[in-house]
């Protein structure tokens, strides 16, 4: 502490004049615009810098998650191969389990919303590509979420983590359905309503679409059951499922572009008008 004191003393003058340099140079700023900006922007140029630098630092140290999930899927599809009757072959999308007469547009993240109650993403792809509205949007690990709007280069995604999410699925071993909801809370847990009492259901369940729509083939993963509610007035279950899907950490998606899905929903109109 004493020779803090000596340190002082024994420069009292520089410091003095240090700290009036810096008085008069907070007085310069505040009091003429020219200053007042140019120091602005110069701080902008650093912070923005700076920025730009933490992040490069923070997608370096993403690169091993990122390599495990592809090594995931990689495995997942070299099993998949392993199970035809001719190896030697690459599958085609149509003779693929679970996505029947679809197509597969690949797409990239680059906004995610997780912490507001009508959570929505954005991609790097839009109707050049082919992508509409109403496309299921799906990953290695299960569903996304639905194209809500779309522009020439970009579109939105209702993400499954959005309040007037509404999906299809079912209990996958015993083939009950219900719809597939968020209650706002949890990033990491959705809930399927509207499962009938008759079915038997155990923690751990896995749950996945049902196919009942043109948006998701059948059997896309979705999660496990977490936990069961009985509602005593409705005779219906309520389940909370756990995600596969870690939704505040996605990258590359899949669109799902159904080719019979124009021919459908048609003549489901015809049904309906007549």
């Amino acid at each position: 502490m004493q020779q803090i004191f000596n340190f002082i003393f024994k420069n009292s003058h520089r410091l003095l004049f240090l700290l009036l340099l810096v008085i008069s140079f907070m007085l310069t700023v505040q009091s003429h615009s020219f200053q007042r900006s140019k120091v602005i922007s110069s701080a902008n140029f650093l912070t923005g810098g700076v920025y730009e630098k933490v992040n490069n630092v923070s997608e370096y140290f993403k690169l091993k998650s990122q390599n495990e999930i592809l090594a995931n899927e990689n495995a997942e599809l070299k099993k998949m191969l392993l199970n035809l009757k001719d190896t030697s072959q690459v599958p085609e999308l149509d003779s693929l389990k679970g996505v029947s007469k679809m197509n597969i547009i690949v797409s990239k993240v680059i906004h995610n919303s997780y912490n507001v109650f009508e959570n929505y993403l954005t991609l790097n792809s839009g109707s050049n590509k082919g992508i509409k509205t109403d496309m299921g949007v799906i990953n290695s690990l299960g569903v996304v979420g639905i194209i809500d709007k779309t522009s020439p280069n970009y579109s939105t995604v209702i993400s499954i983590l959005n309040v007037k999410s509404q999906i299809n699925a079912k209990i996958k071993k015993t083939n009950h359905f219900g719809s597939l909801i968020w209650d706002g809370k949890s990033t990491g847990f959705v809930q399927l309503i509207d499962v009938p009492r008759l079915a038997a259901i155990r923690k751990g369940d896995t749950i996945v679409t049902g196919g009942q729509s043109v948006i998701f083939p059948e059997n896309i993963n979705i999660g496990t059951v977490d936990k069961i509610y009985i509602d005593n007035e409705t005779n219906y279950y309520t389940l909370n499922v756990k995600l596969f899907n870690d939704m505040t950490n996605l990258g590359h998606v899949y669109i799902i572009r159904s080719k019979d899905r124009e021919e459908i929903i048609n003549l489901e109109k015809q049904s309906k008008n007549e």
